[in-house]
């Protein structure tokens, strides 16, 4: 093992007074729609709004006086950027953070806003990766790796601890994986305080790394995936074999899976969370058969998520829910028909957001309109209602909202 209890014990230590020790909630309106007793640690309450606080606390402090007056340098798209400039600048550690140039405009202000020297460059985080070392080498810093680092996984590793002295009777911790220095952390801990305990770990599909790593299969990581924060295309040399000992499964969560959980964890439970901090909430989504009738620890491992992005989200999501509807609606382009038709849709409950009109296409006679409707409405059924009102009263409707057109028909 890349890490004992011990070390993670002392990591505890470090770390007391300098990272939030966060809160593990229960979670009532998840748990009675998954069937199991779900609590949530909430580390997108760290200060740079990740548990990457923990590791990079740790690691700067486990530096030798020589190392931290030199400095140090990460490659991060974002939290662990910011995790390692943060703690840095308290410590009065010089700091040099390579980010790919596609990262985005919030983070790399944020990291730069924590004093950090930020270097865009490479178009892929392993091109970054590369920089960073050269860069390394080149001006003396020492490399603080997002994952594979025995002092970062030991840091990691302290969410274990607190979770088990918060609820001892967790039968099931479910943790996403990047490179996998959380799950690595947090499954020694746990499995040294109560061996009997399931860990679990979590992977977008599009960055099955880990899982194909340890089932044997070719790697074919790549793509994009709302969970960036665990994109991660090579999993650690320290990491992999912990999880392999130690974890009982990997789920693998689809994109649509993970937007709905980052739409519940917001709606149920008032918490922002970005798509990688909502991917063990996605695995029991995806298998609520796995994880029914069992106390489950799920770690919220982030909550950096654009806000431009956050609400596009929300808004996809109800659209999927079939609470937001575009209809697209022929009418007779005469006076009168379209507070005719608005009137029909207020008189079935739905509330009008948006309206559009379509005459100068070739396929609309040039008597009549094509109008799209966005209409908020409860439900999908209600949804159903709405159209069902309007082909009765003479307006040909179909539904542009493939969720909601399974309703509407």
């Amino acid at each position: 093992m890349a890490v004992s209890i011990d070390d993670i014990r002392a990591a505890a230590k470090t770390i007391e007074g300098a990272v939030i020790r966060t809160p593990l909630v229960s979670a009532p309106r998840l748990s009675e729609r998954l069937g199991a007793e779900v609590f949530l640690k909430l580390e997108n309450l760290q200060i740079t709004g990740s548990f990457k606080d923990r590791g990079a606390f740790n690691k700067l402090k486990s530096l030798t006086p020589a190392e931290a007056e030199a400095g140090v340098i990460a490659m991060s798209a974002g939290n662990h950027a910011q995790g390692v400039a943060y703690h840095a600048r308290r410590l009065g550690i010089p700091a040099v953070i390579v980010m790919p140039e596609f990262a985005p405009f919030s983070k790399v202000e944020r990291t730069r806003g924590f004093g950090a020297r930020v270097v865009l460059t490479g178009d892929t985080l392993d091109a970054s990766a590369v920089a960073a070392r050269e860069i390394a080498e080149e001006e003396g810093l020492t490399f603080v790796h997002p994952y594979d680092d025995a002092a970062i996984i030991a840091g990691q590793g302290t969410i274990g601890l607190e979770m088990l002295a918060d609820e001892p009777e967790l039968g099931t911790i479910v943790v996403p994986i990047g490179g996998g220095g959380l799950l690595a952390g947090i499954a020694v801990a746990a499995k040294a305080l109560k061996p009997e305990i399931e860990l679990v770990g979590v992977e977008a599909e599009h960055f099955a790394s880990m899982y194909q790593a340890i089932n044997g299969l070719p790697p074919s990581a790549g793509g994009t995936t709302l969970a960036d924060g665990i994109a991660v295309k090579n999993p650690g040399a320290l990491t992999r074999p912990v999880i392999e000992a130690l974890a009982a499964e990997i789920v693998l969560v689809d994109e649509p899976t993970i937007e709905t959980a980052v739409v519940l964890l917001c709606e149920l439970r008032k918490l922002v969370a970005e798509g990688a901090g909502a991917a063990g909430l996605a695995a029991l989504l995806a298998r609520p058969e796995r994880f029914r009738g069992r106390k489950v620890g799920v770690v919220i491992c982030g909550g950096n998520i654009d806000i431009r992005l956050l609400s596009w989200v929300l808004t996809r999501g109800l659209v999927r829910d079939g609470r937001l509807v575009r209809l697209r609606v022929e009418i007779v382009d005469q006076p009168g028909v379209l507070a005719k038709l608005a009137q029909f849709i207020g008189a079935c409950g739905g509330n009008i957001m948006e309206v559009h009109h379509q005459r100068l296409f070739y396929n609309v006679p040039a008597k009549q309109a094509e109008i799209d409707v966005v209409v908020e409405t409860r439900n999908a059924d209600h949804v159903h209602e709405i159209v069902a009102r309007l082909r009765a009263g003479g307006f040909p409707t179909r539904v542009l909202s493939a969720r909601s057109d399974e309703a509407g028909g």
